[in-house]
């Protein structure tokens, strides 16, 4: 939820605009009623949507989604309040234009930057031109080396066998019921601060302990989203400035955030001068090793790479649990792949074909990021015929174009890993089929394409493979039932978590 607390000197200052909001919508709603012609919703001077933006907060992701599926090109115009234009769209050419055609003209944006700012500073995921594409390069030349690789595998080898089987394993003996989703998201905590600062936070342990800087930087992610959720950004804008409720909250977060980071860095630094070389191979000692020493640069990007590792991964796993426990038929094909394989996978996860088109499925439905955006540095026309005003933000669907007719076929609502296999009428073989990055922007798409996509595609696999071959995860359904509710922060979330039963399988 917003946090919307105000104090009395931010009230003074806001309500002189919420009263003449309040004046325009009395004046203009009575005498207007038109409706738009390419499915955006009403929109009315100075307020623009607001009325339709403001019922629907609860659901923004679906009602977005709605939107652009209801328009013949697949694309809408939203008009914000105060003259901000938000341009949706779920159509591929599209896609493609502003993720690599004119990516020189796509950008994150000075609001985008301003939004993230105290949290990720200058890091890859909020930063433009030079500055992304140093980060950029030495990022990408990490990720491609084997030895990170293997570092990767240890550190997930060692995390599932030491602390999540364990801990399934006594849930299936006690018959208790766990949150699921708070699991995975302590595991893959606890895999990106190895993998990222060598820092290992204990976050997954039978006692579910409240580890200080997972707390700091899980609240400084929710307030840092909930800047994108407010309908009027002047209000967190006012509230910083006064330093009050959720942004003074924020500040403390980041604080700690950034102090905790900064002191392992120190650490590292001292290290690193008294051996020459460091020892240790994950991020942080790899980007000081190789001569980046900034503390500012090396902090920024390794919060970055903890902000992308630790949720995206959880959130695409906590979806995928949820929709193979509803297709018994799924999961059968993925117990007999796993059961082909041996205990230690790592070698074989490359040939966990139906696995990975499993996983491909479930993110098409759930993606962990249901949408992101960019801002026109100048103008332009999207291939659709949209005309784009330098400083609109356009967005891009990925939630909205998984579940689009026209992309998926009439049946894309059902979960179907077949959609991406191809078999052999002579040899029976199943082959993987991709479809192109613009149709299935889940890791997005052209030059910012997601480092680590083969690294999360190996985590995940690993995780299933060792999940499903001892266990059975059983959803404990609420009364009433339903499909779980899909949520998003700057991830996806299962609104009120998922609570499970673990099920020993027999062997």
């Amino acid at each position: 939820m917003l946090d919307l607390e105000l104090s009395t000197p931010l009230l003074f200052c806001i309500l002189p605009l919420i009263s003449l909001l309040f004046f325009k919508l009395l004046t203009n709603f009575s005498s207007s009623s038109k409706k738009s012609t390419n499915s955006s919703p009403p929109s009315y001077p100075l307020i623009g949507s607001f009325i339709e933006i403001f019922v629907n907060k609860d659901r923004r992701i679906q009602w977005t989604s709605d939107l652009v599926k209801s328009s013949p090109s697949s694309t809408v115009v939203l008009q914000r309040p105060l003259g901000e234009v938000s341009i949706l769209t779920a159509n591929p050419a599209n896609v493609q234009h502003i993720l690599k055609s004119r990516f020189d003209i796509y950008q994150k944006g000075d609001g985008f930057r301003r939004t993230l700012s105290d949290l990720l500073g200058n890091g890859i995921f909020n930063a433009d031109g030079q500055v992304w594409k140093f980060q950029r390069q030495v990022s990408s030349h990490e990720f491609n080396t084997k030895s990170l690789r293997n570092f990767v595998e240890n550190v997930v080898d060692t995390e599932l066998n030491q602390r999540l089987i364990p801990i399934l394993a006594a849930a299936a003996s006690n018959q208790t019921v766990l949150d699921f989703q708070d699991i995975l998201q302590r595991f893959a905590f606890d895999n990106i601060c190895k993998i990222a600062f060598g820092y290992d936070p204990a976050y997954l342990l039978p006692s579910l302990p409240q580890a200080k800087f997972a707390i700091a930087f899980e609240e400084a992610v929710r307030i840092s989203s909930d800047r994108f959720g407010m309908i009027v950004p002047l209000i967190w804008k006012a509230k910083r400035l006064l330093n009050v409720g959720s942004e003074k909250r924020l500040k403390i977060a980041v604080a700690q955030v950034r102090e905790f980071a900064g002191q392992i860095l120190r650490e590292k630094k001292q290290e690193l001068k008294e051996k020459s070389t460091l020892e240790s191979v994950d991020l942080l000692s790899r980007f000081l090793s190789s001569g980046h020493s900034d503390e500012n640069f090396v902090t920024d990007i390794v919060i970055s790479f903890i902000l992308a590792g630790r949720d995206t991964t959880s959130a695409a796993l906590t979806w995928f649990f949820w929709l193979v426990s509803k297709n018994s038929e799924v999961e059968n094909e993925i117990l007999k792949e796993i059961k082909g394989k041996s205990e230690n996978i790592y070698d074989e996860v490359k040939d966990m074909t139906y696995t990975h088109a499993s996983l491909c499925e479930s993110m098409r439905l759930y993606p962990p990021v249901p949408t992101d955006s960019k801002e026109a540095s100048s103008d332009d026309v999207l291939p659709d015929g949209t005309v784009v005003k330098k400083g609109n933000r356009v967005v891009y669907h990925p939630y909205a174009m998984g579940r689009t007719e026209k992309l998926w076929g009439s049946d894309w609502l059902e979960f179907k890993p077949d959609r991406w296999l191809e078999t052999d009428m002579i040899t029976g073989k199943r082959t993987f089929v991709a479809r192109d990055s613009y149709t299935y922007p889940v890791f997005q798409a052209g030059p910012r394409i997601c480092l680590g996509k083969e690294m999360a595609f190996l985590q995940m696999k690993r995780v299933v493979g060792s999940v499903f071959r001892r266990f059975k995860v059983v959803p404990v359904v609420a009364e009433g039932g339903g499909e779980p509710v899909f949520m998003a922060y700057l991830t996806s979330k299962m609104k009120g978590g998922f609570p499970v039963r673990i099920v020993e399988r027999d062997v």
